[in-house]
């Protein structure tokens, strides 16, 4: 019971400090809150390109290293080939 009152008396303490600022404290905490807001967006918008961008040149990197295997593969199996032939 006690800590339901000191709850309430904290809600309603809370509740006048805010009722008591002015139109000017209020227009300047709306700009703060706006540019911190705006800064939060413009961070996460930045790393998820980040992240995008890394995982865009990891795929690449997996695709080229696979395609040299590949090549390489094909290369040595053509020169197996060419052996078993003349042999």
């Amino acid at each position: 019971m006690k800590t339901t009152t000191i709850l309430a008396i904290a809600l309603g303490v809370g509740a006048l400090s805010a009722c008591n600022k002015t139109p000017q404290d209020a227009a300047a905490d709306n700009i703060e809150a706006n540019a911190d807001n705006t800064a939060d967006t413009l961070e996460a918008n930045v790393d998820n390109s980040a992240d995008a961008m890394k995982a865009n040149a990891d795929n690449t990197a997996d695709a080229i290293k696979a395609n040299a295997d590949n090549t390489a593969d094909a290369v040595r199996n053509g020169a197996a080939d060419a052996n078993t032939a003349t042999h």
